[in-house]
């Protein structure tokens, strides 16, 4: 290992901490997360199927997002 592998563990950890704030404080305004068009849910008695297929895509371009703006503000 390396320095620069522990600035990025440093990194990862800030950025759970951030995530982790952000849920505890706001999470009754966050109910929305997971209930979004395209989120496939199936409910029936004693079965219960949920994918978050529109979320996750979300998630993955807010990440993509994050990450390029990381090595644009790292070189």
């Amino acid at each position: 290992m390396n320095s620069e592998t522990g600035k990025w563990i440093i990194l990862a950890g800030l950025l759970i901490v951030i995530v982790g704030v952000i849920i505890y404080f706001f999470h009754d305004k966050l109910h929305f997360i997971g209930r979004l068009p395209g989120d496939i849910r199936i409910e029936r008695e004693g079965f219960r199927f949920y994918m978050p297929v529109t979320t996750m895509v979300i998630a993955s371009i807010f990440i993509s997002i994050v990450i390029k703006v990381i090595k644009l503000l790292g070189k």
